[in-house]
């Protein structure tokens, strides 16, 4: 009796000791899962961390260098390897919409080409729209403009610029009239480099002579801006001549690739392209291989990304003359910009996305912190593009004949945070004049806003040209607008955030609203092998069964049942 009680203390020991064993086996099984999730974690957002660490690190040397006041000797070799890095980002713009574009749209039929373009512009015109809304309401809510400012503020940032005599700036229809001169381009060659405007100059100055075209290459306005990167932009015009003078309306070429002929072009072409069957198909392959090509470079320059964006930014902080006196002066107004920015991007752009594909927003807002952090070091849509295209393809698996189609679109039309700073900036320059705004001129400013940003350059501080119409619009005093150069360069980078998630949300909609026709569009594909490729450009499976090798296309495995003779 004694050695069964024995044997049985015994065996439940032994269990005690194997529970204990397996228990220390488990916990070391869920140290690792735990450790590996880590690391699969940093793996998979590597590239954020870094890009972030490249903006921290940036703001860190900009602020920490600044008492030391620096030479300008100094201030450019820290901002030249910023350079460098914008330099290779604008370098691949060019070839990667061209690439897109004709490879998105030939993949498409034209019909579904028409569709796509009506949903995007609609969504396009829609949140700009919005966008205005929100910044005049808010501007009108918290009241930005303090008129006791104005006169300290212009003493400041004004000293070294003459007083503006009265110019002519060109109107809302001038922009509108230069936006169909720039997607109808005359020269496609020209628009890879320059694109049309309107000027305004005297028609008679004292001492000249010759015809309108000589004079339009041979007068020098003086531009008024206390920056030479505003100075080139603006047509604030200063003249040594009386004030009663006649303007007359000149069309000239300024530096600067037309992105919107560009566009243009390249969706007719491609769109044409993938009508003609099996003869286009060797077009549509190449630049299909050139977007690739593209891509992979842009797989290369993102490892550089910490180091460019440090030296952007702390180079543009370190250029600055006064922050302290810039940001308490029109501390509200940039407050107002920021929050307008804040609520769109975390409210009203979050509402659209579960609104039409009931999914969790905030899922597909993480995936583009990458884009997001280089749009905001950069200033622009458009040299963040390459790193848009690889998150919303690779990351967030959004169609490649959407983003193909749309985001180049939107880098061009869609500034949604131009708007909301037109808006805003229009009715501060309003509020600091002591101008009472009726309704009408409220209308005034959110359609004119609306209007311009849609004509807007994706090139840095290209609002404040546009500035200008929406204050000639309600006869806002057009000088006030040069206490905004000071603190563009950040402002510009808020709203330049806007201006990319819109894009890239734009993309997500237009998917989900067009996912029956791209299926169709996937069986048309499979069914015309016949009609596009040869024998010889299709691939065999293992099965025997050919398989098109057109690109963007979903591959369909279609059983086809033989009948059995029964002779």
């Amino acid at each position: 009796m004694c050695s069964v009680y024995e044997m049985a203390q015994s065996q439940q020991s032994f269990l005690k000791q194997e529970a204990g064993q397996l228990s220390r086996e488990d916990t070391l099984l869920k140290m690792a899962d735990h450790r590996s999730s880590w690391s699969r974690v940093l793996a998979d957002n590597k590239l954020i961390l870094i890009t972030l660490s490249g903006v921290l690190l940036g703001v860190i040397i900009g602020f920490t260098f600044r008492p030391l006041g620096l030479s300008s000797d100094s201030l450019m070799l820290i901002a030249y390897p910023g350079e460098l890095f914008m330099r290779v980002l604008k370098l691949m713009i060019l070839p990667l919409v061209i690439a897109s574009l004709i490879s998105g749209s030939s993949s498409l039929n034209a019909k579904l080409n028409g569709k796509i373009a009506l949903r995007t512009f609609v969504y396009f015109l829609t949140t700009s729209l919005l966008n205005a809304i929100l910044g005049t309401t808010l501007a009108l809510i918290i009241h930005p403009g303090n008129p006791t400012a104005e006169s300290a503020a212009h003493t400041e940032l004004l000293r070294d610029t003459a007083p503006l005599n009265k110019a002519k700036t060109v109107s809302l229809m001038d922009s509108v009239l230069d936006l169909g001169r720039n997607i109808f381009p005359d020269n496609i060659f020209q628009a890879a480099l320059q694109q049309a405007h309107t000027v305004y100059v005297p028609k008679e100055l004292p001492g000249m002579v010759g015809n309108d075209t000589e004079l339009a290459h041979t007068s020098a306005p003086v531009m008024a801006s206390s920056s030479s990167a505003s100075a080139s932009s603006v047509n604030l015009m200063e003249w040594s001549a009386e004030q009663n003078v006649e303007w007359i309306r000149i069309v000239e070429y300024r530096s600067g690739t037309n992105s919107l002929g560009i566009v243009f072009f390249c969706l007719v072409f491609g769109t044409l392209l993938g009508t003609i069957g099996r003869k286009g198909y060797v077009v549509v392959q190449f630049f299909s291989a050139i977007f690739d090509v593209i891509m992979k470079m842009v797989t290369g320059v993102m490892w550089l990304t910490p180091i460019g964006i440090s030296s952007v930014i702390a180079g543009k902080i370190l250029s600055v003359d006064d922050v302290g006196f810039v940001m308490t002066q029109l501390a509200w107004f940039i407050f107002t910009i920021a929050l307008g920015v804040f609520l769109y991007q975390w409210i009203i752009l979050q509402a659209i996305y579960f609104v039409f594909l009931r999914k969790n927003p905030f899922r597909f807002y993480l995936g583009l912190v990458q884009p997001i952090l280089t749009g905001f070091a950069t200033a622009s849509t458009a040299a963040a593009l390459p790193l848009t295209f690889r998150c919303m393809n690779e990351r967030l698996k959004i169609d490649s004949r959407i983003t193909r189609f749309v985001l180049p679109i939107g880098c061009n039309i869609n500034m949604d945070g131009t708007a909301l700073f037109i808006a805003v900036a229009s009715i501060f320059i309003a509020q600091m004049s002591n101008m009472s705004l009726n309704v009408g001129q409220v209308v005034t400013v959110v359609l004119t806003s609306t209007a311009a940003s849609m004509s807007s350059a994706s090139i840095p501080s290209a609002a404040l040209v546009l500035l200008l119409i929406a204050l000639s619009a309600i006869d806002a005093p057009i000088n006030n607008a040069t206490l905004l150069f000071a603190i563009d360069w950040f402002v510009d980078r808020i709203r330049t955030t806007n201006n990319l998630l819109g894009d890239c949300y734009a993309a997500a909609v237009v998917e989900h609203l067009s996912r029956n026709e791209l299926k169709i569009s996937d069986i048309d594909a499979y069914y015309k092998d016949d009609d596009i490729t040869s024998d010889d450009q299709c691939e065999q499976d293992v099965n025997g069964k050919r398989k098109l090798s057109f690109p963007n296309s979903v591959i369909l495995n279609v059983e086809v049942s033989t009948p059995v003779s029964n002779t």
